[in-house]
């Protein structure tokens, strides 16, 4: 086997009203696809997918203890200012690494998600 390619990541949501006005209206991702009657939506990033559901809610349930998805932003400074202004949870404060700056924030299910921009050179 010869893995080529994450082909997407998903996030188990209990709201999907909810998850959509924070991924749609707070972090600006466009549908790409809304699938099973509104409870599968995806966005393309890039060459990656990102996708929010709630199609088996008995199996596949929120957590901040999962994985994490970083999504890599153009003005890390202005993207945490901007999350600040909304009251957004942060689970990790803004930090700065070798490679780049980063911050955890959590989604309305308690999801992590990281903000990332990676350091040029």
């Amino acid at each position: 086997m010869k893995i080529v390619e994450v082909a997407f990541t998903g996030y188990p949501v209990s709201d999907m009203e909810r998850a959509r006005t924070f991924y749609e209206g707070l972090l600006k991702l466009e549908p790409s696809r809304i699938l099973a009657n509104g409870h599968w939506i995806e966005y393309d990033l890039g060459p990656s997918t990102f996708a929010i559901n709630n199609t088996a809610p008995d199996q596949w349930k929120p957590s901040s203890d999962g994985p994490a998805i970083a999504f890599e932003v153009d003005g890390f400074d202005a993207a945490v200012d901007a999350l600040r202004a909304r009251d957004v949870r942060f689970e990790v404060e803004p930090f700065e690494s070798p490679v780049c700056w980063m911050a955890i924030i959590a989604d309305p299910d308690g999801n992590s998600i990281a903000i990332h921009k990676r350091k040029v050179g």
